[in-house]
């Protein structure tokens, strides 16, 4: 296989299958939106193992077994990713040991883990999700200041609060998918204080409550997280912004009519969603 046909496939990977990204991924100069696309397909492939059929024992022998591969990258060329991925780890110092982070959330849900309270949630976000926004920012490159002169955060900081923002969103928008399929992300606590026990049939007056307080939280590490976009260099803080923005629109989509996400999974429509990038790569996304 040619590298230029293993980066053709991870690109043709996510465009078809992380369609909210992809938006945002299409921003960045050609070098690194093949690069991002690069990451993206192997973390693809991490959550189709967490989510396929498979009988639990072999999905955890498949995530730890995509773990050794990303920790012994070869220039294999019997599998188009990890061919490209092993081109992007000698091209840019991406953090390749974030993705066994991402693992570690992966097993998490396969083991059918449950949330007590919102720092264990807080703790699974920055795996499955946070992990991905450092990954990113090897993409990236250096920001054009170490540090957010407004919040002090530094660019992995920020982005860790962005991928908690936006996971904190799929949480809302998948209540019902995850509750077909055993999985209960919101924390007890959090269920307790608003009196509910049953997210297949709540009640909608406390449901109700439930998701004012949940968005609430949501838009709170949003607004911790976007200051990373005033960090970095223009196409970057684009395909941030484009990505941030959609899942925000997603939020306010869900905070429109909160009980609509009982009913089926909610989200923007391919036309909205080019709106929001075109907005991020005029930089009026912050």
């Amino acid at each position: 296989m040619e590298l230029t046909d293993a980066y053709a496939e991870c690109e043709r990977i996510t465009w078809t299958q992380a369609r909210n990204f992809a938006y945002g991924i299409r921003l960045l100069p050609p070098a690194k939106r093949r690069a991002l696309a690069v990451v993206y397909a192997f973390a693809r492939r991490i959550d189709d193992i967490g989510d396929g059929t498979l009988p639990n024992e072999q999905k955890i022998a498949d995530l730890e077994a995509a773990r050794r591969s990303v920790l012994d990258l070869s220039p294999d060329d019997t599998d188009p990713v990890l061919f490209a991925l092993a081109d992007v780890a000698r091209n840019f110092p991406v953090p390749m040991a974030a993705f066994g982070e991402l693992i570690d959330g992966c097993v998490a849900d396969v083991n059918g883990t449950s949330y007590q309270t919102f720092e264990d949630l807080l703790y699974y976000c920055r795996c499955v999700a946070g992990s991905i926004g450092r990954l990113s920012l090897g993409i990236f490159g250096t920001p054009k200041t170490p540090k957010n002169p407004k919040t002090g955060a530094d660019a992995s900081e920020l982005a860790d609060s962005l991928g908690v923002a936006l996971q904190l969103t799929n949480i809302l928008r998948d209540i019902r998918e995850d509750n077909l399929n055993g999985r209960v992300y919101l924390p007890a606590e959090d269920l307790a204080k608003f009196d509910l026990d049953d997210l297949a049939a709540p009640d909608p007056v406390q449901f109700g409550k439930l998701m004012e307080f949940q968005i609430e939280r949501a838009r709170d590490w949003y607004a911790a997280g976007l200051p990373l976009l005033a960090i970095l260099d223009r196409r970057s803080a684009a395909c941030t912004g484009a990505m941030a923005g959609i899942y925000r629109g997603l939020l306010d989509r869900i905070a429109a009519d909160p009980a609509a996400v009982l009913r089926g999974r909610m989200s923007l429509s391919g036309k909205a969603k080019a709106v929001v990038a075109a907005r991020a790569l005029a930089g009026r996304i912050r």
